[in-house]
């Protein structure tokens, strides 16, 4: 439902809720699951742009996905990434798979400096 930060603008949890058969939350249900890294994946034709992405001023490519180069998966908002469908649209899973693996090393890197995740 949304993502929880502390002042520092550091990830602390994510507020979820359990949900209907039409995937509406059910009321009653939230809960918090702590967390300092979010990665999400959900398939679907393109981002949609209000809300999280907008209070980020994430941009767009030309079709309306969320802009990151295919090395870093880096977007242009510091320390967000964005790989599969939300970067590239809606696309086989084998290139979803791939381009999460892909990501999960860059990310890996760029908390790390260095990584031993193959390319």
């Amino acid at each position: 439902m949304k993502i929880i930060g502390n002042a520092k603008g550091q990830v602390t949890g994510v507020e979820v809720a359990r949900v209907d058969r039409k995937r509406q939350p059910i009321e009653g249900t939230e809960f918090v699951i702590k967390a300092d890294l979010v990665l999400l994946a959900i398939g679907f034709a393109h981002p949609v742009h209000e809300g999280m992405l907008a209070e980020l001023g994430a941009k767009h490519d030309t079709r309306g996905n969320l802009l990151a180069d295919t090395f870093s998966y880096k977007t242009t908002v510091d320390k967000v990434f964005a790989a599969g469908d939300m970067r590239r649209g809606q696309s086989l899973v084998v290139w979803a798979i791939r381009e999460g693996r892909q990501a999960a090393r860059a990310i890996d890197l760029e908390l790390m400096g260095r990584t031993d995740l193959p390319r």
